[in-house]
């Protein structure tokens, strides 16, 4: 287990009046309990959209350690602990008190607002206020009903709330978030500067905080289309009638800031490696044509570096090294055996942007230039399983995702079998985060305009009423992307691209021929060097149309939301997978049985399944001692035991 951060209790300043917050499993009294004329609004929204951000101790356990592993952006930072369906109590219970203080906060905001507005002591912006943080409101419910399930959509009420199923709780926000965009008066006169200041999000203009309600309100909906499909359509299709999120200016991003605080970098853990999880790499690997030789010039900035990288670019139809004696047989990933020692002729031009190209140790993007989580050894050892050396080679400009799950006698393989780790595994040797993520110096993406896109392409696929076409939508959520990369002179042959990544999926919309079930790729024998042929099957991916279709036009828009999602919507690329079962995540490696996934098993491991990835975060045990009935009650919404398999009520069945 790697190092985890301790941290000391957090009194929450909630300004003015108290100093505490109360958490949503214990509320027996109503924090605004002073005079509205002596507490502003804003003061609410501010801290509970800051305090939302989770400081590291609480961020690395939600955010990194379950949104992470969940949704499959990078390899398990711990190790393989919740892609393999295990949990901790104490981080869940992190988590969800913390969550649990801002929805306070936002609670606080829109019950002090409606308090001066029966007053007649409002301004004349407060009611937008409050309308905005409804909105907020509804945003931080979702977050953790998509973690636990049932959720209380009511507090202060001078006792323990009340947990409602998920269908509930998504009427509810729905509801919320339609009655909110609706009346908020966007002709308003520009709040003043010193209370804008307040609103880290969106400086309250009010005409984007309605462009997010009804994106959201749109992301929501989407959810609920494999459970409940006509309510879905309804509310996706009204919202879509209204003012979106559809530019980078409407962005809702918080700006990440230094030294241990609410607004202190998701991925700021220096101890963390977070390489590309091989979902991803499978994804983006061969996908939309663009060759790494055209993309090298823009992302090594040395002569010698780019003439080295370039010169380790192997052809298309090479898989790489093979060790099926080091290497993992024992997943349903076709590449797991292989090991590219080179960097593939195309990919994704988002891919070289996001992670740090192993032997690119001189660049600023090397992520050991933050505080050492990536080391610049790239001398690779390989070994028998009694630890004598075979092979020693030098693995500069190499590729490879990293797998998680149990390796048994091969998970020796970090000390046995590779040093000074693995290959695939060892850490100057494969693509992982940059720095420019890990200096506190970015803004985390909570909604951005291509999701919207990617909502409306999915709709329009649907046949659902949408105010552009699938193709535009689906086009313009890449070009949003693209130009968030700072990538868009690639955008023209990339979305008429009709290569398939290691998926079987290709971008061009009009390109929907499947793949067919396997292709002929050269591969050369890890420990002789002798060349050889192997046929490569494209993925099964049995959770979506049983394993049929690849290429249509739903799996195409999926797997460009999931790419444009990383890094900072991880819980939305799981939500995803869970909804739909797409796009293909491939099973965790099952050299060994691993006891958290008991439907995984040898006879079964080349197959998808629900019960082989986490559905959902158990309820802290705290809830059971501060609140039993309300703990009863989540229980009989959830349908089924308070476990990680248990899948919510809109995932896929």
């Amino acid at each position: 287990m790697k190092r985890i951060i301790q941290k000391s209790v957090l009194l929450i300043a909630t300004v003015l009046i108290f100093s505490a917050c109360k958490k949503i499993t214990d509320i027996n009294t109503d924090p605004v309990a002073a005079s509205p004329d002596q507490v502003q609004v804003e003061y609410f929204i501010n801290n509970s959209i800051v305090h939302a951000q989770m400081n590291p101790g609480v961020s690395e356990r939600a955010f990194i350690l379950y949104w992470v592993p969940g949704g499959r952006q990078f390899a398990d930072a711990d190790g393989a602990t919740f892609s393999v369906g295990d949990y901790s109590d104490e981080w869940i219970s992190e988590y969800y008190d913390n969550q649990s203080g801002a929805l306070n906060m936002i609670n606080s905001a829109i019950d002090v607002a409606n308090q001066q507005i029966t007053a007649g002591t409002n301004k004349n912006y407060t009611t937008n206020m409050m309308l905005a943080a409804r909105i907020w409101r509804a945003y931080l419910l979702s977050e953790m009903s998509d973690n636990f399930g049932p959720m209380p959509t009511t507090a202060f009420q001078g006792k323990n709330p009340d947990f409602t199923d998920v269908k509930t709780v998504y009427y509810y926000m729905l509801a919320e978030l339609k009655d909110a965009t609706s009346k908020m008066d966007i002709t308003i006169p520009a709040v003043p500067s010193d209370v804008s200041k307040e609103d880290p999000a969106y400086g309250f203009n009010f005409a984007k905080w309605q462009a997010y309600g009804n994106s959201l309100r749109m992301r929501l909906a989407m959810r609920l289309s494999e459970v409940d499909a006509t309510k879905a359509r309804a509310e996706f299709e009204d919202a879509a009638k209204g003012n979106l999120l559809t530019d980078a200016s409407q962005t809702l991003n918080i700006k990440e800031g230094p030294d241990w605080n609410d607004l202190s970098g998701m991925y700021t853990r220096c101890w963390y490696q977070l390489p590309e999880s091989v979902t991803l790499n499978n994804l983006m690997t061969n996908l939309g044509g663009v060759t790494s030789q055209a993309q090298i010039p823009s992302v090594i900035s040395d002569a010698p570096g780019r003439a080295a990288a370039i010169a380790n670019i192997k052809p298309a139809d090479y898989v790489g090294q093979h060790y099926p004696a080091q290497l993992t047989t024992k997943t349903n990933n076709p590449y797991s055996a292989y090991w590219l020692d080179g960097l593939p002729n195309t990919i994704d031009p988002r891919a070289y942007q996001i992670f740090y190209m192993p032997g690119n140790s001189t660049n600023p993007s090397f992520p050991g230039n933050t505080c050492g989580a990536v080391d610049n050894n790239t001398l690779a050892k390989v070994k028998d399983l009694s630890g004598a050396t075979i092979k020693t080679f030098e693995a500069k400009f190499s590729w490879n995702g990293t797998p998680d799950g149990n390796w048994d006698v091969k998970g020796g393989v970090r000390d046995k079998l590779f040093t000074p780790v693995d290959i695939g595994l060892a850490t100057g040797m494969v693509p992982s985060l940059k720095n420019q993520f890990r200096d506190h110096s970015p803004s985390r993406v909570f909604f951005a305009a291509w999701e919207t896109y990617f909502l409306l392409a999915e709709g329009a696929e649907r046949g659902w009423a949408t105010p552009v076409d699938g193709q535009t939508a689906y086009e313009t959520g890449i070009a949003k992307s693209f130009e968030y990369w700072s990538v868009s002179s690639y955008l023209s042959s990339y979305i008429a691209s009709a290569d398939y990544n290691r998926a079987g999926t290709s971008v061009s919309w009009a390109h929907t021929t499947e793949p067919g079930n396997n292709h002929v790729m050269n591969y050369v024998d890890g420990i002789t060097g002798t060349p050889g042929t192997a046929t490569i099957a494209y993925p099964v991916n049995n959770l979506y149309k049983n394993g049929t279709v690849r290429n249509d036009h739903i799996t195409k828009i999926i797997t460009q939301k999931f790419i444009a999602q990383t890094p900072w919507l991880p819980l939305e690329t799981w939500s995803d997978h869970r909804r739909l079962g797409l796009p293909f995540f491939e099973n965790v490696v099952l050299e060994g049985t691993i006891q958290t996934l008991p439907a995984l098993n040898s006879s079964n491991y080349m197959t998808s399944n629900q019960q082989f990835f986490p559905q959902r975060l158990k309820y802290p045990s705290g809830l059971q001692n501060s609140n039993a009935n309300g703990y009863k009650q989540a229980l009989g919404a959830l349908g089924g035991a308070d476990a990680i398999l248990t899948p919510i009520w809109w995932a896929q069945h």
